[in-house]
């Protein structure tokens, strides 16, 4: 059976090529991506922090609540940016489709 540290290492691969694509589609909101790769922040920080406490403190990351929440404060940064990007993108179609809607009513539509 594979460990589930083997695991977690080879789940950066399709993590990584999500990424990749992602910063390739232009309508992707640039602070949602940001936040996107602050999960990798979030990864980077988790190991050492991981390795710390088996070494120095003889425990497991999750037992060590000091340093597990000041390591899930970089997956708390990540998720917020990944909300406010994607409610800023909504706001701004809702406001595109709005004005698309009210030239409509007004009869500047261009299509005739």
């Amino acid at each position: 059976m594979i460990s589930k540290d083997t695991l977690f290492a080879l789940s950066l691969f399709p993590y990584l090529g999500f990424l990749w694509f992602i910063s390739r589609v232009p309508q992707m909101p640039r602070l949602a991506l940001y936040g996107f790769y602050g999960t990798l922040v979030f990864v980077a920080v988790t190991i050492p922090a991981g390795i710390y406490a088996k070494v120095t403190l003889d425990q497991s990351l999750a037992n060590v609540d000091w340093l597990h929440g000041g390591a899930e404060v970089f997956l708390t940064l990540a998720n917020i940016l990944i909300v406010l990007g994607f409610r800023q993108a909504v706001k701004q179609l809702k406001g595109t489709n709005q004005l698309n809607h009210e030239d409509n009513l007004n009869g500047s539509d261009s299509s005739h």
